[in-house]
């Protein structure tokens, strides 16, 4: 039974923070190969499939207030799909101790990059160098945040999005895309774990995650403007840090 409410309220809770901020899907896997006793490559494999749902969720969102700019995201999105699959199977050739570091390494930085990041009020607009309007550029970053992603278990956007504002991209269709590539992250990251899994046993507890981190996103976006964003992003940075340094402490030491 403890089993069971840990699976549905943390996708639930993630789910929320996802909804209303855009990120801490990253938290998830550490809930799995953490308090769920759960092996890497089912952690992750559960993880990247919350995390097809709430990008498209959160994508269909932002289509709709007119902040995704889709033939970015799919150039975008072409190159992490590759990127996805080669994350995959670096992450099955590397000890599970290996990649446990690197997961909690990703997390502790996706917290320090929450924290220390400040969105930029400006509206969106096209000014000095913007990677949408460079074909290669935008493959390759695709690739290389596709790549990291699939092998850390990072959700994407706690990674893309930073990236995609620094290269020129207004903050809020930089949130779009990047819940949008999140899903072509997702997708080749989430076939390549579970068939590393014993499927018939995961597919129950897929489906009770699925299910209430879809109602976490959903609740999660609809109030998402009475929510204090700094105070909630600083807050799940900070839970972040404490996480990861303790998760890295437990392994290391």
């Amino acid at each position: 039974m403890g089993f069971w409410l840990i699976v549905v309220a943390a996708n639930l809770v993630v789910g929320a923070f996802v909804g209303l901020t855009g990120v801490a899907g990253f938290l998830l896997p550490i809930v799995y190969t953490g308090p769920l006793a759960m092996g890497v490559t089912e952690g992750l494999a559960l993880s990247f499939a919350a995390f097809i749902v709430s990008g498209a969720l959160g994508s269909v969102n932002y289509n709709r207030a007119g902040n995704l700019d889709i033939p970015f995201g799919i150039r975008l999105s072409l190159g992490s799909l590759v990127g996805a699959i080669l994350g995959v199977k670096l992450n099955l050739v590397i000890p599970e101790s290996v990649v446990k570091i690197l997961l909690y390494m990703v997390v502790l930085l996706s917290g320090i990059s929450i924290l220390l990041r400040k969105d930029k009020k400006a509206k969106d607009g096209k000014t000095g160098y913007v990677i949408s309007e460079h074909l290669a550029a935008t493959l390759v970053l695709g690739f290389v945040t596709g790549a990291i992603c699939a092998l850390s278990g990072a959700g994407g956007p706690v990674l893309v999005m930073p990236l995609l504002v620094v290269l020129g991209i207004g903050i809020r269709t930089a949130v779009g895309v990047s819940l949008f590539n999140s899903v072509f992250i997702g997708i080749p990251a989430c076939i390549g774990y579970m068939m590393q899994c014993n499927i018939k046993s995961l597919l129950p507890v897929m489906a009770a995650a699925l299910v209430f981190h879809a109602v976490g996103v959903v609740y999660g976006s609809r109030n998402a403007v009475r929510i204090n964003q700094v105070v909630l992003k600083k807050g799940i940075a900070v839970f972040s840090i404490l996480i990861a340094i303790w998760k890295l402490s437990s392994q290391l030491l």
